[in-house]
């Protein structure tokens, strides 16, 4: 019965199949909302990347949320920075582009939130064009050679640190989730992709090995209730900054 979480699962999802409808992926967007409220992901990014923020005493910061899906998370972030008198601006970053419009009509009361159409694997802003770049419930989507490259990416465009969010694959969380979610979710890509995520998902080891991997300095990975991993580390040094080589090591 344990033997399928002792390895990440590499079955794709209804959603990254493209196996549903239009009305489906329109009630997933509001039901998504609801699920990620009631299993603490708001709470998770307050725990952390607005805790560093808070720790930096600084005035303003910006997010960059990779793969934001319709945006709740930005809209937490502004939130919470108006309750503390902070300068704040969000960019949400999705491929889709149903996804990418629903992050600007759900944030109308927050201006300075936006959103860009792109691939997570080659993010199209600048380097340390952030303070923060995020993820949340998005890296187990992918295999392990594309999440080293998002996580490169993350960093590469982060003046701070990066922060991804994800399920821990533990056989609790799905059995949990199986019982309980048939009597809550309504939506089927809910249904059988939720289950599904927590078997695509990651033990704390995993996530420690790709940032390894990646090359992040300063990596952490903590646990959160309820079963969410968070990967945090530094942005990664700017080209600019990079130490250049003694003119020993260039004679070499």
């Amino acid at each position: 019965m344990l033997r399928k979480f002792r390895q990440r699962s590499y079955e794709l999802e209804n959603i990254d199949c493209g196996n549903y409808t239009a009305a489906e992926y329109e009630e997933c967007i509001v039901e998504l909302q609801l699920v990620n409220e009631w299993l603490g992901d708001a709470r998770t990014l307050k725990r952390t990347l607005l805790h560093d923020v808070e720790e930096s005493s600084g005035r303003r910061f910006s997010v960059l949320d990779v793969g934001a899906g319709s945006g709740e998370l930005l809209r937490v972030a502004a939130s919470w920075a108006c309750e503390n008198n902070l300068d704040f601006s969000g960019v949400g970053l999705e491929l889709n582009e149903r996804s990418a419009k629903a992050i600007v009509e759900e944030s109308t009361e927050f201006p300075n939130i936006r959103s860009v159409r792109g691939d997570a694997r080659y993010l199209p802003f600048s380097d340390g064009e952030f303070d923060y770049v995020m993820c949340s419930l998005f890296t187990h989507h992918f295999v392990e050679l594309e999440i080293i490259n998002i996580l490169r990416e993350m960093s590469r465009v982060a003046r701070r640190r990066i922060f991804v969010i994800d399920l821990h694959r533990h056989p609790i969380a799905y059995y949990f989730y199986t019982t309980i979610g048939k009597l809550f979710l309504h939506n089927r890509l809910l249904r059988e992709d939720g289950a599904l995520s927590i078997l695509r998902s990651f033990k704390r080891a995993e996530l420690r090995e790709l940032a390894i991997q990646a090359e992040l300095r300063d990596a952490r990975v903590s646990r959160h209730f309820p079963y969410r991993l968070v990967l945090s580390a530094a942005a990664a040094v700017p080209k600019a900054k990079q130490q250049k080589p003694s003119v020993a090591e260039r004679a070499a």
